[in-house]
């Protein structure tokens, strides 16, 4: 879909997947830490919601706390997913999305976020990542590894095979 299609969808589009977050102080917040939304929609003072084009790849984080201490925290890697597409339910996504990543506990999710940290160190952007890469995140974290680096040269590999459509 070119930038100009993806501006004229309607916000409520079927086409676009809305991911609503949430920010109550040092109790629930939810963020997005990278993606491009194509529109924003400010509910409340404590809520809004996203709206993403489809196939757009977007990290959504979720943490809670109560008086005890944080009691959620989760990083989910998703990809918008097309009209014809079938997708996993995520919440505070709408209508859902193609997980690529998930973990869920702070050790993880600093894990994650870290591994982020690390590829933006090297000036790649995180909206175009390989979403095979994020798989292989997810598994290495499930069995307790460590992954392998995204290099820039896996990069350059994977723009090309888009590039000519592969």
């Amino acid at each position: 879909m070119t930038s100009a299609t993806a501006t004229t969808l309607a916000a409520d589009s079927p086409l676009l997947t809305q991911v609503e977050l949430i920010w109550v102080e040092q109790k629930t917040e939810h963020w997005i830490r990278f993606g491009r939304e194509l529109r924003e929609q400010i509910l409340d003072r404590r809520r809004r919601r996203l709206f993403f084009s489809p196939n757009a790849i977007f990290a959504l984080v979720r943490w809670a706390s109560n008086d005890h201490g944080t009691v959620a925290s989760r990083i989910d890697i998703l990809r918008a997913p097309t009209a014809d597409e079938g997708f996993q339910t995520v919440p505070t996504v709408s209508p859902g999305a193609e997980i690529l990543l998930r973990a869920a506990g702070w050790p993880k999710v600093t894990r994650v976020l870290e591994h982020l940290d690390e590829i933006e160190a090297r000036d790649i952007d995180l909206c175009a990542i390989a979403p095979d890469h994020w798989r292989h995140v997810h598994n290495r974290l499930t069995v307790g590894e460590p992954p392998r680096r995204y290099t820039l040269a896996r990069h350059r590999a994977f723009q090309k095979m888009q590039e000519i459509g592969a």
